[in-house]
């Protein structure tokens, strides 16, 4: 990668939530720079977390957008993300121990009491907590929800957001509202990522500890369709004479899921420690319809990119990002077809470190960079590695 391909970041802490702003920053629609802009979170042990904004400062150096103190609060970012919804200020959202949701702005003066971190600084760029959103778990005879593992916004309809949870529900929320629209028990253990199919306000799917991907859908709450589970540990010692004894035995849990925003039908996953990447067709459940393998080691994070022709990301404990392009494999139905094993991605990045965490920006227009070139309008893939973060430019 050249220097107008690589950007990097040092944070103060360990950074794990990250997400690419999705507009231009309010008054400012046409200048490139400040749609580069990132939220992220830290992982922290004693779980006093925080978050900050990252922007470019002069198209060489990633840099905090006018922060030297960060926001903090008591909970894991287990997820962060950032609204589509335009408006002359943005929302960002993030879980951990409840849905958080954050509003970046620079307009005019605020009360000093409202902000969360310092005041602003003469640019008048302030990062707020709006709203906290934990409510009563169904499985749980507390007051508080149990810890949330993942988010999915609601592209369509971004006052909707759906919440995963260690507890083994999944929440629908209002924002608007601040209110639960539903909560259900989504899986038998715990749900680790949940998503909204493109271009939906009614579906969306969710993975969990008990192995198994599950669709549901607003309409009809009374069931879900199961779409694929994992197979179970063959040489399993037969189930003993217990009350459980016809309970599904432990398999190897999935831990994310994402749809491929030019086809909704397909939808990738990946196993808990797992090196292999699951392709699913929601036209042909039950099985996978392709599987990726390439990775050394076990696989963190996924996440496909927004052009027209997107293309999957992956990245793991190998220090790899790797990049797939599957339109060859997906241009008709996958029913009646063997699985494909894909072994050859057409890109590959090398970090210096395990990539903990990845994500793919919008359509950034081109920008001018130090050395007199320009880029060419296209996206970004930002990665977290300890405390570094790079933005690769794709």
């Amino acid at each position: 990668m050249t220097q107008t391909t690589l950007l990097q970041y040092e944070a103060p802490w360990p950074v794990y939530a990250l997400d690419w702003c999705k507009t231009a920053a309010p008054g400012q629609q046409h200048r490139p720079r400040s749609s580069f802009r990132l939220g992220i979170g830290s992982l922290r042990d004693d779980y006093q977390n925080r978050i900050a904004i990252v922007g470019l400062q002069d198209e060489r150096v990633l840099v905090e957008d006018d922060y030297t103190d960060y926001p903090d609060f008591p909970s894991a970012a287990a997820s962060y993300a950032w609204s589509q919804k335009a408006a002359t200020t943005e929302l960002l959202a993030t879980t951990g121990d409840a849905l958080k949701v954050w509003e970046y702005s620079s307009d005019g003066p605020q009360q000093v009491s409202s902000y969360v971190g310092r005041p602003p600084t003469s640019s008048g760029h302030r990062l707020t907590q709006k709203i906290a959103l934990s409510g009563q778990s169904k499985v749980q005879n507390n007051q508080t929800g149990a810890p949330l593992t993942n988010f999915s916004w609601n592209e369509k309809a971004p006052s909707l957001v759906v919440t995963s949870s260690i507890d083994t529900t999944c929440t629908v929320w209002n924002i608007d509202t601040s209110t639960a629209i539903t909560q259900l028990i989504a899986h038998d253990r715990e749900v680790y990522d949940v998503a909204w199919l493109p271009g939906s306000t009614d579906i969306f799917v969710s993975v969990g500890a008990d192995g198994s991907l599950r669709a549901f859908d607003l309409r009809s709450l009374e069931h879900s369709t199961i779409l694929y589970e994992t197979p179970a540990p063959k040489n399993m010692p037969p189930p003993t004479a217990s009350p459980s004894s016809s309970a599904r035995p432990p398999t190897s849990p999935l831990l994310r899921i994402a749809f491929n925003p030019a086809d909704s039908n397909y939808m990738s996953t990946f196993h808990m420690d797992g090196t292999d990447i699951q392709i699913l067709d929601m036209r042909s459940p039950g099985q996978p319809v392709m599987e990726m393998r390439a990775h050394r080691g076990q696989i963190n994070a996924l996440g496909w990119g927004s052009t027209t022709n997107p293309l999957l990301a992956s990245a793991g404990d190998d220090c790899q990002l790797l990049l797939w392009d599957l339109s060859p494999y997906t241009s008709f139905p996958a029913s009646g077809r063997q699985k494909r094993i894909v072994v050859d991605p057409v890109m590959a990045y090398t970090g210096p470190s395990e990539i903990n965490n990845l994500a793919w920006s919008p359509q950034i227009a081109g920008m001018t960079m130090h050395s007199g070139h320009s880029t060419d309008p296209g996206e970004w893939i930002a990665l977290a590695m300890g405390k570094t973060i790079k933005a690769l430019k794709v």
